[in-house]
């Protein structure tokens, strides 16, 4: 399986395949990522093709797979953006995470994300909330046997309003209180719902195990918005940290075009 971690102070980005390279349908994208010198991918969803197929594409372009997400509902339906806060859903909650080890054992993904879901009307965040964490023991249990370690992310309630972990501290508690389960610090999502994203990022360090990456306001790449990377990349460098960073943005004039900001961090 590949490995989560690297060379303390070296900077390892990989390409999530939904937002980057989307000139292209998705069965091309592996190429055009290991041409543009990407040594590793990430994608949310692998389930619309068969698992032997997408590692194949992987094997092809010599390409890792870091991380993929657990199944999500259709847009709009209850689980559109997971079931693991839903009372009513545990059964498609539990297929799901099974469903997505068996995709990352397959693929060789390391990490596997559990989508948290959305409040559903008339159920209190007390409520949803504790099936959260009930699900996400169960879940920390069947990643364990399979070796694959689980991962939690916060959203902005902007982009996901009532999405159950609403910020860094709710994320780093549910994933403390289950063995081998980390965090998914998303920088884009903390500017957008908290700010302040060197302090947050160094009071949560050990519990982070992925990082994603995007500039707001408009989620394009780094260097197009608000955010001052270069204090940002500084202090992941001196923290130690070793995981990957996976670049889901959306660029702003082609994927190609806007990798210009990775020649200074390589």
């Amino acid at each position: 399986m590949t490995t989560t971690t690297g060379t303390p102070g070296l900077l390892r980005f990989d390409a999530n395949l939904k937002w980057l390279f989307t000139e292209l349908p998705f069965e091309r994208r592996f190429d055009a990522a290991a041409a543009a010198g990407f040594t590793a991918v990430e994608f949310a969803s692998p389930y619309e093709y068969p698992a032997a197929e997408v590692r194949r594409r992987l094997d092809d372009a010599g390409l890792a797979q870091v991380l993929i997400n657990t199944p999500a509902g259709a847009p709009g339906m209850p689980g559109q953006s997971g079931y693991a806060c839903l009372p009513d859903r545990v059964d498609e909650f539990r297929a799901g995470v099974r469903q997505g080890l068996e995709y990352a054992v397959a693929l060789g993904a390391p990490l596997l994300h559990v989508l948290g879901g959305i409040v559903a009307p008339g159920v209190s965040r007390q409520r949803a909330f504790a099936r959260y964490v009930a699900n996400i023991a169960w879940a920390g249990q069947q990643a364990a046997d399979a070796g694959v370690r689980l991962v939690l992310e916060a959203q902005n309630g902007i982009d996901t309003p009532g999405y159950i972990l609403r910020c860094q501290e709710e994320a780093a508690a549910a994933a403390e209180a289950v063995d081998g389960v980390g965090v998914l610090m998303d920088f884009y999502h903390l500017q957008v719902g908290e700010g302040d994203v060197v302090r947050t990022f160094e009071r949560f360090r050990d519990r982070v195990l992925h990082i994603q990456i995007a500039d707001p306001p408009a989620r394009t790449e780094p260097g197009t918005g608000e955010i001052g990377w270069t204090a940002v990349f500084d202090a992941v460098r001196r923290s130690g940290y070793t995981g990957w960073i996976g670049c889901e943005y959306r660029p702003r004039s082609g994927t190609v075009a806007g990798l210009g900001w990775l020649e200074e961090w390589l």
